[in-house]
């Protein structure tokens, strides 16, 4: 089993979310969906990372822009940085993944990734949400109804406070087998590794 804790509001979770289901379903590994938000992970145990945001290391950021391109032309995805709204407010976005559980998710998960890091769309808004409910065929009326509802606003809190207690830092964070953590997408070789260890011993 693959725990795979994520925040739509991260391009690297992006690429982690998009790669791993290949893998899962090459090695017949069942992926548990734990929608978070990063920002409560943040200011709770990864606070530098706001700093690091305030006073980038241009040689680094640049870098950085670099691997984020090579990456996303790896996996076959559309990821820019958003030059309209960043770092975006994920919260409602994040509640409708609960909200639709953990198979339903999957195709709003997609679009919402697609929505802001392809097209530069601010998820935190009613009516971008709407649109995409929309093209994943979900009552978007009833969607914005029920991530008001308190026990699904919990959940989310929950998750994000879960991962913290379990040792996650950021978004995504996965777990394989309940205690092995990993953390980012350039992890998901040591991921497979770990599945393939798994499946030995049972064997």
């Amino acid at each position: 089993m693959i725990e795979f804790f994520f925040d739509c509001s991260s391009p690297w979770t992006y690429l982690a979310w998009h790669n791993i289901q290949p893998l899962a379903k090459e090695l017949g590994a069942e992926i548990i969906w734990r929608p978070i938000l990063v920002g409560g992970i943040f200011n709770t145990v990864n606070p530098s990372v706001y700093a690091q945001r305030e006073t980038p290391v241009p040689l680094k950021a640049r870098y950085m822009k670099k691997d984020l391109a090579d990456w996303a032309r790896s996996a076959g995805l559309a990821i820019k940085m958003p030059p309209t709204v960043f770092p975006v407010n994920s919260v409602k976005a994040m509640r409708g993944c609960i909200l639709l559980g953990n198979e339903a998710m999957v195709p709003f998960a997609r679009a919402v990734f697609a929505a802001y890091w392809g097209d530069d769309k601010d998820i935190s808004q009613d009516a971008v949400l709407s649109e995409i409910c929309g093209k994943v065929g979900i009552d978007p009326q009833q969607f914005l109804a029920g991530i008001g509802d308190q026990a699904i606003k919990d959940q989310l809190k929950a998750n994000t406070e879960e991962v913290v207690a379990r040792g996650g830092f950021g978004s995504p964070t996965i777990f394989v087998g309940k205690t092995d953590m990993y953390f980012g997408n350039d992890r998901l070789p040591l991921i497979r590794e770990a599945l393939l260890r798994l499946k030995a011993k049972a064997a």
